[in-house]
């Protein structure tokens, strides 16, 4: 490129088919990197960005949570106090008493459609500190095809610009953990690379240490260059439904009762939220290896969604579905109205099929594709949604009752 040849002293490298650079050049490339990436970083220091970080109290974080989330009032407790402690101990300050806070990485158990990544989605709306949802379904063991462990810490990285300073205070929710459980207890002649194998493989993000990752995500090969990445003070929320669990659950408490006199709606109603009396030796039941439970201090279960919630999901949290819905005819001058009567259906109908809060919204979608497929086309501004209709669509749409065999 400067227009020197190949020598002994001065090697001539292609770095791309066309263009060949020097040593001499690619030392003077990586000087002016340098000098331009300390000027950036002073120019933040100076301008006093990372000393303005705004800490939200745990209560305003859980207010904040309550304008999307719909009850689950004790997960929204221990993550708010989570992430709250998580940003004290990011500015903590080495004051000389030689005491270091430790992180408490969360894990929130709970069935489908309870709002787990819900909760994740709107703390990543008010933070600011990085954060990435991952998913814990696509990694395996080294060596195989899927994701590296590593590769969790890509998207983090991404959140922030590759800025590795801020990536390592950020915070990352694991969605799925459940997914990569012990298959079984009995070792074979088949490896469990997408068990056991990817649970070793984050015992030490979760602990804390120095990791090397792949910057675009994927597999690691040794051509590729790394970015060391320390997770010390990276906070680690992990979600599951833990399909299952209920069993465990209810073998360890003994739920069956002998005799008379014992009343058999107090026993249905423990039976139906067995999930609030889970244990860390719960879940090393269904197949998490005791050295992550003990990397996952904090442990909270999310509630089954009763009646009265699914019916307040639908209409109050800001991006309520029946919110959406109205958003989407408004766009073409529409006004959509929801009755107390096609609520009461959409809702009956979601427990019917116990789908928690995901069953609403394929409800829903079922109940308006007609009307979002029609209406458009013609030159009503109002549109009413009664019982009546809900159940005529559903019936057409073949929605068999949940309780016909």
């Amino acid at each position: 490129m400067c227009g020197r040849h190949d020598s002994q002293g001065n090697p001539v490298v292609e770095i791309v088919p066309g263009l060949n650079l020097c040593s001499d050049c690619i030392d003077l490339i990586n000087a002016a990197r340098n000098t331009d990436a300390a000027s950036r970083k002073q120019n933040k220091k100076s301008s006093g960005k990372e000393d303005s970080l705004t800490v939200p109290k745990p209560k305003e974080i859980k207010e904040f949570l309550d304008q999307y989330v719909i009850g689950q009032d004790e997960a929204k407790k221990y993550l708010s106090v989570a992430v709250y402690n998580h940003y004290k101990r990011v500015g903590q300050k080495d004051d000389g008493d030689d005491v270091d806070i430790e992180k408490s990485n969360v894990v929130l158990v709970g069935p489908t459609g309870t709002g787990k990544t819900l909760l994740a989605k709107s703390i990543a709306r008010l933070l600011d500190v990085p954060f990435a949802i991952v998913d814990a379904t696509v990694l395996t063991e080294a060596g195989y095809v899927g994701e590296d462990v590593e590769s969790l810490l890509t998207r983090l990285l991404q959140a922030c610009d590759y800025d590795v300073e801020k990536a390592e205070k950020g915070i990352v929710f694991i969605d799925e953990i459940d997914k990569i459980a012990r298959k079984s207890d009995n070792p074979s002649i088949t490896r469990d690379v997408s068990g056991e194998g990817v649970q070793q493989g984050l015992l030490k993000l979760l602990e804390g240490s120095v990791v090397l990752v792949p910057p675009q995500g994927g597999r690691k090969h040794p051509e590729q260059k790394m970015i060391a990445v320390d997770t010390k003070n990276i906070l680690f929320i992990c979600g599951g439904a833990f399909d299952g669990i209920e069993r465990k659950i209810a073998a360890r408490l003994n739920t069956h009762i002998v005799g008379y006199g014992h009343d058999e709606k107090q026993r249905k109603q423990q039976r139906e939220n067995l999930m609030k009396y889970v244990m860390p030796s719960d879940l090393k039941s269904f197949g998490l290896i005791p050295e992550i439970i003990g990397r996952l201090p904090v442990l909270t279960s999310l509630d089954p969604l009763d009646r009265d919630a699914l019916r307040r999901i639908l209409v109050e949290p800001k991006n309520a579905i029946t919110r959406q819905y109205k958003k989407l005819f408004a766009v073409d001058g529409v006004e959509l109205v929801f009755d107390d009567s096609a609520l009461d259906a959409i809702v009956d109908k979601a427990i019917e099929y116990k789908l928690g809060a995901r069953g609403l919204r394929s409800i829903v979608e079922t109940v308006m594709v007609d009307a979002m497929f029609n209406i458009p086309s013609t030159d009503e501004k109002k549109f009413v949604v009664t019982g009546d209709y809900v159940i005529e669509r559903l019936e057409k749409a073949h929605f068999a009752k949940a309780e016909m065999n």
